[in-house]
């Protein structure tokens, strides 16, 4: 988790060097303009990232997709892993840890926003997108 605050803090420092230094394009500028004029957007994605207090400060936006038990685990349970689950695994732990570190999410992270997981892909991207353009629209 240090290494993701210090790619983090890479990435704050200087968005335009971090994303040439790890090979990622940057969009098409306007006519005229500088790179560091823009505005960057780094997404973030992982288990536990609201979990890691010294993560949270870098975070501007916290998005967290929810599913019932039922849905998750009917999920769990059609996923092919190399090692089967062992009968009783999600519901003696992956559902209780689940609940566990949720709890310390919340703790943790004073402006989650709850995306319903029972929703497509398309609209929870819609969703999130929209969000964001808001709040971009909204700090001009």
């Amino acid at each position: 988790m240090e290494a993701m605050v210090n790619t983090l803090r890479g990435w704050v420092e200087n968005p335009v060097k971090f994303a040439r230094s790890h090979g990622v394009p940057l969009s098409p500028l306007a006519e005229g303009s500088a790179p560091e004029s823009q505005t960057h957007i780094l997404i973030v994605e992982g288990f536990l990232l609201y979990n890691y207090k010294p993560l949270i400060e870098f975070f501007s936006k916290c998005y967290y997709v929810t599913i019932p038990y039922e849905e998750c685990k009917r999920r769990r349970s059609t996923r092919t892993y190399t090692v089967p689950d062992p009968p009783g695994l999600f519901d003696g732990h992956v559902w209780p840890m689940y609940l566990k570190h949720r709890k310390e999410m919340e703790n943790n992270c004073r402006a989650i926003h709850y995306l319903d997981g029972m929703k497509s892909k398309d609209e929870l991207y819609n969703q999130v997108y929209e969000d964001i353009q808001n709040s971009m629209l909204n700090s001009l």
